[in-house]
Formats: structure tokens, C-alpha cells, sequence
């Protein structure tokens, strides 16, 4: 049976320090038991040496210091020097920390408080990592919404306040697919269903408004499975997307206001503003602000092209309702529109999702901004060729 974390660290704890007690002690004996080179010499009332010791010393506990002195006539005596008296009202030591005995219960003492101190401080620190291991089991287990306490400041919080933002942005992943598959299906049934009523009452002799109807339809069912497909793909960062090449913005731009009729404003030194990308995925960009602009516009739509340094920047201007500030980040999410754009005619709510994950692949952004006067403004920033 594996022992848990925090025992472990305690143990360790608490085998570290019964080895530097055992050290110690055994440092603290042989100290005690090599003590230095002593000498003795006795004499007799004539001031001649009768007896001589050359040695180290014993001591006794309780009695002092022991000599063995070999006297001129061959005999040897034992000399013991006592120990020092107390002075007069001095309370007597304690026995127990007499000698080395007392010096290595000491020790034992230290090491106890040692091990008990540890004890909470290892506990809690481990607490804590169990916490977070129990969060990281039940977000793999399935619930997306598991947090764990990042409170602190030490590494353990911050790797729980790492691990609730991952857990957190693949929440929103998950969620924005499965939106994605709920409003594909929908949006799919409404051309379907319209195509299948208008097979159904078309007669031997179909009229031509009948057949540019069913037309009509098939377009949109193509233009989302292909917005859908391309989603995807922008998705999985390992996807090719295409070859990357040097790609004239402002002809681009030109090309897509030519054909919805928008305003082109360029730059005033009249220089082409180029970056490196896919060019069919940079026109889709294009087309989709300019698309979206005219569709929700009630006036006219311009587009701006021009460089900023290192930066080439491609704004649309609408003179539309605007986009609310708490809005402003969600509308670039996949098939979201705003309270009460769902009925308006045309739009799955894909093509600001598409704008915004092609943008990314080119490392670039997109935000967008109210106007003045009413309207909204859609700036991308991508980084320009040198």
C-alpha cells in the first residue's frame, strides 16, 4: 500500500532528524571519551617528585576526574579531583543532564519537536495538492465546470489558477462546438425544408421564379456547408490552409468594394499595402466585414486600407444600429447574433467567427469599435510584408 504524499514528506522529515541526532550524539561521546593529555605529579614535604601521571584523565560521573600515578617506589594510586562546588544557594543541576546521557536526550527532545512541528506544515502543504488532483480527476472525468482554491501565492496556487484557465477556455471550446452543431443542424433544415416545399409544388410546367427559388436555397445550403467545413479546418492548428504568399490588401479590397459598391479609402502616399497569407482566405476576410456591413448598414459602407508601421490595418465603417459594448467580443463567436438580428434576412452568424479564427492563423486581430454618429467600425491589424 502506497502511503499518501503527506506522510511521505513527514517521514522524510523525521529520518532526517533521528540521523543528525544519532551524529551528534555520537560526536558529542567521542568528544567526551578523547579527552586531552593530562599531567599529575605528586610530591613529598621535601619538594621531591614522589609520583608521576602522563595520560588522559577519566571521568566519573558524580565524582570528578580520576588519575592512576605511578609513585617512585613502584606502587599506584588513584588521585580523583572532585567537581567543582556550588556556590552557596545555588539550586543542583538536574540529573538527567548530566554527561553525555543528558546531552543525547536533549537531542531526543529537539528531534521530537522537529517531527511534531513538521507534522501540520508537510499536511498542509500536501491538502492542497490533493485538492488539486481531485479537481484535475473530475474535469477529466467529464465535469468541464470543476475549479480548484487558487488562493495563495505560492507555486501550488499558481499552478491552480493555470489549470482553472485551461479548464476554463476548453469549457468555452466545447461549448462553442456543440452551439456550432446545434445551430448547423437547425440552419441546414431551413434550406432543406424550403427546397423539399418548393419540389413539392412545382408541377410538370415549374415556373422560372419556382426554379431560381429552389436555386436560391441550394446557394445558401452550399455557402454554410463550405463556411462550416472551413471552420473547421481554421480550427485544428496542424491544417494546411493553404500556400502563403505575398498578397496585395489594397487591390484585394478594391476587387470585393467594386463588387458590393463600398467606398475605398487608401492611403495618401498612394503605396499598395501588402501581407504575407492566403490570398483566398484574406478575400474571404474582406468580403465577409464588407457582407456584413452592407447587410445590417442603412447607409453607406466605406473600407479603409493603410499601414501603421509594421502593421497593416483594413477598417469597415457602417452607419448601422452599432453593436452594444458587452456585445462587442461575443458577436465573433460561432452562429451568435445580436437580440433581434435572427430574423433579419440572411447570415447564419458564421461569417465574424471565420473573419476572426482567419485573422488568428495569420497572427493577426480584429476587434470591433462603435462610430461616431451611429454605426460600428471593424479594424484588423495584421502584420505587414517588409
Amino acid at each position: 500500500m502506497k502511503l499518501p504524499l503527506y506522510l511521505r514528506l513527514w517521514l522524510a522529515v523525521v529520518a532526517a532528524v533521528v540521523v543528525i541526532t544519532l551524529f551528534f550524539g555520537w560526536l558529542f561521546q567521542a568528544s567526551r571519551e578523547e579527552r586531552p593529555m593530562r599531567e599529575l605529579i605528586v610530591r613529598d614535604e621535601a619538594d621531591q617528585v614522589v609520583g608521576l601521571s602522563r595520560g588522559r584523565p577519566v571521568w566519573v560521573p558524580g565524582e570528578g576526574l580520576e588519575f592512576s600515578v605511578a609513585m617512585r617506589d613502584g606502587r599506584t594510586l588513584s588521585v580523583q579531583i572532585p567537581p567543582r562546588p556550588r556556590p552557596p544557594g545555588a539550586s543542583p543541576p538536574d540529573r538527567w543532564l548530566r554527561g553525555s546521557s543528558g546531552w543525547f536526550l536533549l537531542l531526543v527532545i529537539a528531534a521530537v519537536a522537529v517531527a511534531v512541528g513538521s507534522f501540520p506544515i508537510a499536511r498542509r502543504l500536501t491538502k492542497r495538492l490533493e485538492a488539486l488532483r481531485e479537481g484535475v480527476e473530475r474535469w477529466g472525468e467529464g465535469d468541464l465546470r470543476a475549479r480548484v482554491d487558487d488562493s495563495g501565492g505560492d507555486e501550488v496556487a499558481f499552478l491552480a489558477r493555470r489549470f482553472n484557465r485551461a479548464a476554463e477556455r476548453i469549457e468555452q471550446l466545447v461549448a462553442s462546438h456543440k452551439s456550432l452543431l446545434a445551430n448547423a443542424s437547425h440552419e441546414l433544415r431551413s434550406p432543406l425544408a424550403r427546397i423539399r416545399m418548393g419540389l413539392e409544388l412545382m408541377g410538370p410546367q415549374a415556373d422560372a421564379a419556382a426554379r431560381r427559388e429552389i436555386e436560391r436555397n441550394i446557394a445558401e445550403l452550399d455557402q454554410l456547408v463550405e463556411e462550416i467545413l472551413l471552420a473547421s479546418r481554421l480550427d485544428a492548428p496542424d491544417a494546411d490552409i493553404g500556400p502563403v504568399e505575398t498578397v496585395d490588401l489594397t487591390g484585394l479590397a478594391a476587387e470585393e468594394c467594386a463588387r458590393l459598391d463600398a467606398e475605398l479609402l487608401v492611403s495618401e502616399d498612394g503605396h499598395a499595402v501588402e501581407v504575407p497569407g492566403v490570398a483566398r482566405l484574406l478575400r474571404r476576410v474582406v468580403r465577409n466585414l464588407l457582407e456584413n456591413a452592407r447587410r445590417y448598414s442603412e447607409g453607406p459602407v466605406s473600407m479603409a486600407v493603410r499601414r501603421e508601421g509594421g502593421q497593416a490595418v483594413l477598417s469597415v465603417h457602417d452607419r448601422g444600429p452599432g453593436v452594444p459594448p458587452e456585445q462587442r467580443e461575443r458577436i465573433f463567436e460561432p452562429f451568435y447574433r445580436l437580440p433581434g438580428a435572427s430574423e433579419r434576412a440572411g447570415g447564419v452568424g458564421l461569417g465574424l467567427a471565420l473573419v476572426k479564427s482567419i485573422v488568428e492563423r495569420h497572427r493577426g486581430s480584429v476587434r470591433c469599435e462603435g462610430r461616431e454618429g451611429g454605426g460600428a467600425s471593424f479594424v484588423v491589424r495584421l502584420p505587414a510584408a517588409a
